[in-house]
């Protein structure tokens, strides 16, 4: 009797699986695909206030100043720590596409040998240059050697210390 009342309970108009439920949970789960396929940006980087870096004159700041009034830069040159480059980035990804970088951004600050701002140049995404990969493979000197002889190569080429 318990079992009877329960499917009667089960095919009420109540239930969960109505046709305007079903609807319903069809619409949410579309909407649910379709925002996952939507545009995502994501801005990356440290650029500068344009108002702040206007207020750094050539010859006038020094290094410290810059550093309090701009902050750390992304990176400084490797040989040379009197270049400063201040980068960012925005980068447009959809779905399972390929990334497309939107927007760049660089600010390149250099310092003379007293540490005070020599040269401040502005970079965009059309100033950079596309680089092809080469496949070459570099030759290198030695001998390939297997793993065993990479193991075994060594039994008996030691001589005795004591002697």
């Amino acid at each position: 009797h318990k079992l009877e009342v329960f499917f009667l309970a089960y095919r009420s108009n109540d239930s969960l699986f109505t046709n305007s439920n079903l609807l319903r949970i069809n619409l949410m789960v579309i909407f649910i695909m379709l925002q996952s396929c939507s545009n995502k940006t994501i801005t990356t980087g440290n650029l500068p206030d344009p108002d702040l870096v206007a207020n750094i004159e050539v010859g006038q700041v020094s290094k410290n100043e810059v550093l309090e009034l701009l902050g750390s830069p992304s990176t400084k040159a490797t040989f040379n720590d009197n270049d400063w480059y201040y980068v960012s980035e925005k980068i447009s990804t959809r779905a399972f596409f390929h990334p497309e970088t939107v927007k760049r951004k660089v600010l390149i600050i250099q310092f003379d040998k007293r540490e005070i701002v020599k040269k401040i140049t502005q970079l965009s995404l059309k100033d950079g240059e596309k680089i092809e990969m080469v496949d070459r493979i570099t030759p290198t000197a030695g001998k390939e050697m297997t793993i065993l002889k990479q193991i075994f190569g060594n039994v008996g080429r030691f001589e005795n210390s004591n002697e």
